[in-house]
């Protein structure tokens, strides 16, 4: 008989970027699993998760929670309490922190191994928090979520993890949010951005891992000596990192950048689809839900070959390497090259089509029983 799972969703970012897809795309396929489900989240969510798993119970958390502070010490007071009132056996907590004192298994999704591989790339604050908890969490859990085969072989380079802990269970992507545009769809998006031609895409936050500089300087070289050359647009959250705007500013006065910030989710098909290019040169990821969703939209795709990238594109997707003189020279060939990005374009949609939520479901609920039968 399958646990009763405690999800602790109380993490969830309101702009909904990676983590908030996650951990929704995973409840609602856990809804519809129909798993014991039990979901404690911020007040504001409460109605979304009735809707996304409507069989499990809701327990909206105190308003102070909206605060990280407060969120992480009612993690260590509150959730164990709720734990108890609602009899949950297994407690999910889907981003890195966990309860210390909660009486019963937990299990941790580790997102990525960047704060430790890559720290020069996360502000100091935030890498000393997270590697704390990474530490944590390999040490106390009884069970660890990894979204991709990546992630958990850095985890065990880097810190030693337990392989034997460590459980893969890939992200999905929802076909409902997800799909190939219409051309009212592309072009009601591009009305919006202000986009009167082509464009290459890139979305996710301004962060340096994600290696916005290069690609920026990447696509000048790729398009500045067109004579109809494609826009730049830069979706996705400003984050911390100061050469975007030091390459913005290097641009030619002929080419266009736009940077619309967060983008509505209705809008999401319309503007990856729409696109020439969907460009995601980072330098690493723990899974790269961008690289999934671009694919599921039916555009073709440029990435890197680091981490988890390879595992989720496959030979459905163009590679590079992270510089930007490659970046350059690999935009320049797909965009020349229609032929490929048709090939490329259909290659995605099937190999999108195998990561879904359900999968990632069935894989968390494994994890949940391995946890219960090692307490």
């Amino acid at each position: 008989m399958a646990p009763r799972v405690l999800v602790d969703a109380t993490a969830v970012p309101a702009d909904r970027g990676g983590v908030g897809r996650y951990v929704d795309g995973l409840l609602g396929a856990l809804g519809a699993a129909g798993a014991d489900l039990a979901i404690v989240c911020q007040r504001a969510d409460a109605e979304r998760y009735s809707q996304l798993a409507g069989h499990a119970t809701i327990v909206p958390g105190p308003a102070a929670i909206a605060h990280r502070p407060a969120r992480l010490a009612w993690e260590q007071t509150g959730l164990p309490l709720v734990a108890q009132q609602l009899a949950a056996e297994v407690v999910h907590s889907p981003h890195y922190t966990m309860p210390l004192r909660v009486g019963r298994p937990v299990v941790v999704t580790i997102h990525d191994a960047t704060f430790f591989t890559a720290p020069e790339a996360i502000t100091a604050v935030k890498g000393t928090f997270f590697r704390s908890a990474t530490r944590t969490a390999l040490r106390r859990a009884t069970r660890v979520i990894v979204p991709s085969k990546a992630t958990r072989d850095e985890l065990v380079r880097v810190l030693d993890a337990d392989p034997t802990l460590l459980d893969v269970a890939y992200h999905g992507v929802d076909p409902q949010l997800f799909h190939v545009p219409t051309d009212a769809d592309k072009a009601r998006v591009a009305a919006r951005l202000g986009l009167r031609g082509s464009y290459v895409a890139f979305l996710g936050v301004l962060e340096p891992r994600k290696n916005v500089p290069a690609l920026i300087r990447g696509w000048v070289e790729a398009v500045s000596w067109r004579d109809d050359p494609p826009a730049l647009v830069l979706a996705g959250g400003t984050g911390w990192d100061e050469d975007v705007d030091a390459a913005v500013a290097e641009v030619p006065s002929h080419l266009r950048v736009v940077r619309p910030g967060y983008l509505r989710f209705a809008d999401l098909p319309g503007y990856l689809g729409g696109a020439t290019v969907v460009a995601f040169p980072s330098h690493g990821e723990g899974f790269g839900l961008p690289v999934l969703e671009a694919m599921a939209c039916g555009t073709p795709v440029l990435t890197t070959q680091r981490l988890s990238l390879p595992e989720v594109g496959g030979d459905a997707v163009a590679y590079t390497e992270p510089d930007a003189a490659s970046i350059g020279a690999s935009l320049s060939a797909l965009l020349d090259d229609a032929a490929r990005r048709r090939v490329l374009a259909d290659a995605a949609l099937a190999r999108a089509r195998e990561f879904t939520w359900a999968a990632s479901a069935e894989a968390h609920m494994a994890s949940y029983a391995r946890a219960l039968s090692q307490a």
